[in-house]
């Protein structure tokens, strides 16, 4: 995932320090120079490829912060499945948050734009409760944070709670 910078370890940093600003600029940086217009392609209709090739793209630049997270995907969490979650290890002595990633690819029929994917995207881990697993591990709701990436094409758009 190398793009001749650190524009990948850059995007982790943002992530952990809560920086949407960094995050937005250096996760674009990365899939501007990374990513062919065929790894994301798809039909509206047949979104769930697509958005596969995205979940698992950022899921490879969160191996680096296994020695200080658990980094789950695909698991269930309340009333549904997150995409991501990132769990601090020594989650009473950790100042690390934790964090729940929802990856959504835009659908045109139902969003105008990627602002409102973004907001598909947070309102569905609020509605599904995806926190529930961090809470009964002893994470402290305050320490929790929630990302929704909004993907279109090369184009990458995350908002936070």
């Amino acid at each position: 995932f190398m793009t001749g910078d650190d524009s990948s370890n850059e995007f982790i940093s943002a992530l952990i320090d809560g920086d949407l600003e960094a995050m937005n600029y250096y996760i674009n940086e990365v899939t501007l120079n990374v990513f062919s217009s065929f790894d994301v392609a798809g039909k509206d209709e047949s979104r769930i490829r697509p958005e596969n090739f995205y979940h698992g793209f950022v899921l490879g630049l969160m191996v680096d912060k296994r020695d200080d997270y658990i980094i789950k995907s695909n698991k269930e969490s309340g009333f549904g499945r997150y995409d991501v979650i990132m769990v601090p290890k020594n989650i009473e002595n950790s100042k690390l948050p934790a964090l729940i990633l929802e990856f959504k690819v835009i659908n045109s029929s139902i969003e105008k734009s990627l602002e409102e994917t973004v907001q598909a995207a947070l309102k569905q881990i609020k509605e599904k409760k995806y926190d529930t697993e961090l809470l009964k591990a002893g994470v402290k709701k305050e320490r929790i944070r929630h990302y929704g990436f909004a993907f279109e094409g090369k184009r990458v758009l995350i908002g936070g709670e």
